[in-house]
């Protein structure tokens, strides 16, 4: 009897580690049939579903202010973000086998079509004008039920915001098609857009984003005191990878010249995905928690770099230096004063 309970546990974690595969499709401790690469089967983040936010009506919201933050990948409590590194060569991507990146688990998802990536500017105008940055007004999506792999206009469109596109070929490709007219002509297309006839280059080479080249993250977040429950709580709205922008100076070197925002997510779509990812617990490796945990829990640090203010501008455009981190400073201890006057009055 024994024997019998101890097989149907076994085939019962067997089977359970193979909805955690489907559900997730992340790293998990059972590399293969019959394996399992540790004491226990790490299910629980896996399978775990989200909690949801607390409703908040409005008349309950008494006090509120927007803040823009960034969450600088250097500092030592942010590396969980960071690490592990993956990898791109020879256009095979390479991922860490028993965890991701959060930069690693956001590409995973935006390619299969989960998340929704929003464009920092107006697509039509390709970066040159209409930067409207964190306003999530101009979606870049596939056609119902495809995704990057079987959507070839949604793959043209996010390797602009996954990798750095580069020059476009110089020479007409020809067309090889030996049942058109055309043959072996200059291959023209009808350009949607433009309304007008255009030949076809050369794909461009594309340098895709891995988790190295990702330098912060920036978030869009509420905070507002609840009458309801009678707390000081904080939303994040919307959330953006950056990476640095570079450029070659005379000599061929490249040259750091600014830092720009990749794309942005709706982060209540994010959570949704962040909850079945795990994080790195440096203390202990059976307590690891969730991205989403994470960021509940704050267990991150972060610099204000904008507020709502009458003027609209960032702190960068009033303050440098140590004098910007003095005033992001003076807007966090605002926000703790304001909680710490509603219980002292």
């Amino acid at each position: 009897m024994k024997k019998l309970f101890i097989g149907l546990m076994m085939l019962t974690g067997f089977s359970a580690s193979a909805q955690i595969e489907e559900i997730n499709g992340g790293p998990v401790n059972v590399p293969s049939e019959g394996i399992i690469d540790g004491v226990f089967i790490q299910e629980h983040i896996p399978t775990k579903r989200m909690i949801p936010y607390e409703y908040v009506r409005e008349a309950d919201a008494i006090w509120s202010r927007r803040v823009w933050e960034y969450i600088d990948l250097r500092e030592k409590i942010n590396l969980p973000m960071y690490y592990p590194l993956d990898e791109m060569q020879g256009g095979v991507w390479t991922k860490n086998a028993s965890r991701w990146s959060l930069w690693t688990v956001i590409r995973t998802h935006v390619l299969n079509g989960d998340l929704t990536v929003f464009s920092p500017y107006n697509p039509v105008l390709m970066g040159f004008g209409g930067l409207d940055g964190d306003q999530l007004k101009y979606p870049i999506k596939p056609e119902p039920g495809l995704n990057y792999y079987t959507d070839s206009v949604f793959r043209n469109q996010l390797a602009y915001y996954l990798g750095k596109v580069g020059q476009p070929g110089t020479v007409p490709l020809l067309d090889e098609d030996p049942n058109s007219p055309n043959f072996g002509e200059p291959l023209v297309v009808w350009d949607p857009v433009l309304q007008i006839e255009s030949y076809v280059y050369d794909p461009p080479d594309t340098t895709w984003y891995t988790s190295k080249d990702i330098v912060q993250y920036r978030l869009k977040e509420d905070w507002f005191l609840d009458k309801e429950r009678s707390i000081l709580d904080v939303r994040i709205i919307a959330l953006a990878p950056v990476v640095y922008d570079t450029d070659k100076d005379p000599n061929g070197q490249i040259q750091i010249t600014g830092m720009s925002e990749l794309f942005w997510l709706y982060f209540p779509h994010c959570r949704f995905v962040f909850n079945n990812y795990f994080v790195y617990n440096d203390k202990n490796d059976a307590q690891w928690m969730s991205f989403d945990d994470l960021f509940w829990k704050r267990r991150f640090n972060s610099v204000a770099y904008k507020v709502s203010n009458t003027y609209d501008r960032k702190i960068e455009s009033y303050r440098t230096g140590v004098d910007a981190l003095f005033e992001s400073e003076a807007i966090k201890n605002e926000i703790r004063n304001i909680e710490h006057d509603v219980w002292s009055f």
